[in-house]
């Protein structure tokens, strides 16, 4: 196997992850979302932390230059799904020519499979700094509860 370095590529090629990184890119595009296009470094949009905390879930998603009101963040049963809309126009929109053009503009939609159910009405989301963190306590089926044993 060659050793190589493209870029950020891993030494150790592998035709195989090519072939992935490809497919995964032809099923963005044929889900018409520009923002979940794959990248070298990155595959989907937004990118997301996700991990359990005593009895909750925390969700953590990086969105630089989107504002709280072009978000809708909802839970069905134990997915749940971000959409949103970055909008990225310049002000002389008609008079500029791009010489380069890297910030994506448009919708995206991503959903998460949660690792449980968790407490619909008890989530909470705050946007700072462009990362999206959401608190999702636990459902009260799965936290865990000491059984008694009873005795005869």
């Amino acid at each position: 196997m060659p050793v190589l370095r493209f870029g950020d590529r891993p030494y150790f090629w592998n035709p195989w992850d090519e072939f992935e990184r490809i497919r995964q890119g032809l099923d963005d595009l044929s889900r018409g979302n520009p923002l979940a296009r794959t990248r070298q470094g990155s595959t989907v949009f937004p990118p997301l932390n996700v991990y359990e905390d005593g009895e909750r879930i925390v969700i953590q998603a990086e969105l630089p230059g989107i504002k709280a009101e072009d978000l809708d963040v909802s839970v069905e049963a134990e997915t749940l799904t971000l959409k949103g809309q970055r909008q990225h126009h310049p002000k002389n929109g008609n008079k500029i020519s791009y010489h380069r053009r890297e910030i994506d503009s448009g919708s995206f939609n991503r959903a998460v499979t949660l690792p449980c159910r968790v407490q619909p009405d008890a989530i909470s989301a705050r946007l700072h700094n462009g990362i999206l963190t959401l608190d999702l306590p636990k459902a009260a089926e799965v936290k865990p509860r000491q059984i008694r044993i009873a005795t005869s």
